[in-house]
């Protein structure tokens, strides 16, 4: 297979699906803090603020970004987290304990926009603006490698589950790129008519899963490098895929403000269209908003324009929770990838905007199975807090907690990792 490819068309260019820096950010990473909320915690950088219902304030944030957040994702041992930014750092936090920050990678030249870790969480990969994908070593620091070939803004990118590590990518250059993790250079490139903006590979690794501007969803036969099949119903850009833990079900957000699910078995009816979910609107910055799967495919969670997470049972289709307190749209949410659900309580990780908290919802306990969400709010930080926020509520595996109303206070800001 070739790695040529034809240069890219000029309509191609789909720049306002990436977020301006703000003036002031600070794109050098260095400011990295987390803040932690609890009883007997002291010099509180936050203010616990009053909120009606049974919600109340988190027990970790973690503070460190300067821009916007466009990705956060566990590692596969749900120890550690890595989350990129506008500011076209990648930030390293541990996922327990005091939730430190280990770790700042850098080297893009424009905003992070997607990550994945490698199945022995030792490395990260990320996609960019800058038109490149990059291997990180997160034990050390270091880049391992650039890989270059697109030629407009890398929207997305997926890793194998099996075998070699495989990457592919999807551009608004209208490629999906496939890779070898190990070398520099592309595999192969497959045109297709638009940008790509979610991808999604099986994990038999034969099928890839691709959305664009075009508000269809193809069915890829990676061996043919054709399309086998689309799935239709989105009317608007398709924003978000994810495969179920039993590969069977798809999982999609997209632009028309809706979260919908597909029968993606072999021999399946000819209409694959599930359920539909409502309740996560894309509001008008018209980000890519992510959704995803919990860990045994029961619970599904989108980042919403609407400043929330929404969260669904996905048997029924019923919205079960609705997370305020963000400032602006979620752009990304996860689940811990091990956690189990005890009682009739979740436990959860996700984002958080200035003043704002989670906590108990509907007076369930808050022993959650982890989800974690990156959002848009930096840019509304005051100067002494100039950072976009990643909130981590009971971010160890302990035993039924508390939530609480409670002070904050800072830990020391960790050293930077060289490149």
């Amino acid at each position: 297979m070739s790695g040529e490819k034809r240069a890219a068309a000029d309509s191609f260019g789909t720049t306002q699906l990436v977020k301006r820096a703000k003036p002031d950010a600070n794109l050098n990473g260095d400011s990295a803090v987390a803040v932690v909320n609890g009883p007997g915690q002291n010099g509180a950088l936050t203010k616990a603020v009053a909120r009606g219902g049974v919600l109340q304030s988190p027990v970790m944030e973690l503070a460190g970004h300067s821009g916007e957040v466009f990705a956060a994702r566990f590692d596969p041992t749900g120890q550690f987290i890595a989350s990129g930014s506008m500011d076209r750092s990648i930030l390293l936090w541990r996922s327990s304990g005091t939730c430190e920050n280990y770790g700042i990678l850098t080297g893009h030249k424009q905003a992070v926009l997607d990550l994945h870790w490698s199945r022995d969480s030792k490395v990260l990969f990320s996609a960019s603006a800058d038109m490149h994908l990059a291997s990180w070593d997160v034990e050390t620091g270091e880049r391992i490698r650039r890989h270059p070939g697109h030629e407009e803004v890398i929207n997305c990118m997926d890793v194998s589950k099996r075998g070699e590590e495989m990457l592919v990518s999807g551009s608004d250059d209208g490629y999906i790129g496939l890779w070898d993790a190990r070398t520099k250079e592309a595999v192969s490139f497959i045109p297709t008519e638009f940008p790509i903006t979610a991808i999604a590979l099986s994990e038999a690794g034969n099928e890839l899963f691709t959305g664009g501007i075009d508000n269809d969803i193809k069915v890829w036969d990676l061996r043919k490098k054709a399309v086998t099949h689309s799935l239709l119903g989105h009317t608007d850009t398709v924003t978000s895929l994810q495969l179920s833990p039993d590969q069977t079900t798809l999982l999609s957000n997209a632009h028309d403000s809706t979260v919908r699910t597909w029968d993606v078995r072999p021999f399946a009816p000819v209409d694959r269209g599930l359920k539909t979910y409502d309740g996560a609107p894309t509001g008008h910055e018209r980000n890519l908003l992510k959704a995803s799967w919990d860990a045994d495919g029961k619970r599904i969670a989108a980042g919403s324009g609407d400043q929330s997470v929404a969260i669904w049972d996905a048997a029924t289709g019923k919205l079960l929770h609705k997370l305020p307190g963000h400032k602006g749209a979620v752009n990304d949410v996860r689940f811990h990838p091990q956690d189990e659900p005890l009682g009739n309580g979740f436990r959860i990780l996700r984002s958080h905007a200035p003043g704002g908290g989670i906590g108990e919802v509907s007076g369930r306990r808050s022993l959650l199975a982890a989800a974690l969400a990156a959002y848009q709010d930096g840019a509304k930080r005051g100067k002494k807090q100039n950072g976009v926020r990643v909130q981590m509520t009971l971010c160890a595996r302990l035993g039924a907690l508390q939530w609480h109303s409670g002070a904050a206070s800072t830990l020391n800001t960790p050293v930077r990792r060289a490149r």
